[in-house]
């Protein structure tokens, strides 16, 4: 954001006359006298010039259009800041993905926009894939390392919202289990159950089964189940059972809802909510 900034004589002639020395010496004396009062005249009763009113006005106490121009172009990048860090904070925020879980619906590389409006003002629905913070220890590789400058460039223009965060800190799955579901791995034919009805993935990466690892759980108030797509490449819930929070997300960590796939422009489009999948799936019973 750019700001504008806006600047900001004649002597009287005197004649004596006379004859003789005395005469003269008194003329003399009488020019002197006359000079004399036409230079007081001038000093104090001329008009101003063109070239003293150009010097006064370049004095008036307007700014310069530098300092203007300056003091408008903070004033818009303030501005735009604030604007930013209230949609960050309340509406969207885009996100980068750094492995190949979520495959083949997000690839390595891709950047999400996430609303922030969910949970909240909206619900949280079986099938939609949450941007949510790291519940403890599901992140156990080490960080890609930066020097201080680079750390410093990347976390201001991630707090703005200029760049996409990286998932550092945060995991992107799909919602199987709400509270209060009962999700088993698996029925007869392989496929996982939640609140006994069978469900068909489009979504799962092509080729691999809907889970390797089996699980019988009933999801806690507050919390979620959740599952990469590529499920034979996907630290989720399956691989935390064992762990202090028995591998569910509590909402409370949920930053949002990836709504669209920002970049590269090829893959550019709306991740949509596969609702057929669970369309039959009946709220849990008490």
């Amino acid at each position: 954001m750019t700001d504008l900034e806006e600047p900001g004589s004649a002597v009287p002639d005197d004649a004596a006359g006379g004859a003789g020395p005395d005469a003269g010496g008194d003329a003399t004396g009488a020019e002197g006298s006359a000079t004399g009062t036409g230079r007081d005249a001038a000093g104090s009763g001329q008009t101003p010039t063109a070239e003293t009113r150009r010097g006064r006005r370049a004095t008036d106490g307007k700014p310069p259009r530098r300092m203007s121009a300056l003091r408008e172009t903070a004033i818009v990048l303030g501005t735009a800041l604030v604007l930013s860090l209230l949609i960050k904070t309340f509406l969207v925020q885009s996100f980068f993905i750094p492995s190949e879980s979520m495959e083949p619906t997000l690839v390595k590389g891709d950047r999400v926009l996430v609303s922030r409006l969910v949970p909240g003002p909206l619900d949280l629905h079986r099938g939609d894939i949450v941007v949510f913070v790291d519940p403890g220890d599901w992140l156990r590789d080490p960080q890609e390392t930066m020097n201080p400058v680079q750390r410093v460039l990347v976390t201001a223009g991630e707090w703005v919202g200029l760049l996409p965060a990286n998932t550092g800190s945060h995991l992107i799955k799909r919602v199987i289990g709400l509270p209060g579901d009962h999700v088993v791995c698996c029925d007869p034919t392989g496929r996982i159950t939640v609140n006994g009805v069978s469900l068909d993935e489009p979504y799962v990466m092509p080729g691999a089964a809907p889970s390797l690892t089996e699980f019988d759980v009933v999801v806690p108030d507050g919390n979620l189940w959740v599952l990469g797509d590529n499920r034979g490449n996907s630290g989720d819930s399956r691989a935390h059972m064992g762990g202090p929070g028995g591998g569910f997300v509590p909402m409370e960590g949920v930053v949002g809802v990836a709504q669209v796939r920002l970049w590269p422009f090829d893959r550019f489009g709306v991740l949509h909510n596969p609702g057929a999948t669970f369309v039959d799936v009946p709220d849990p019973t008490p």
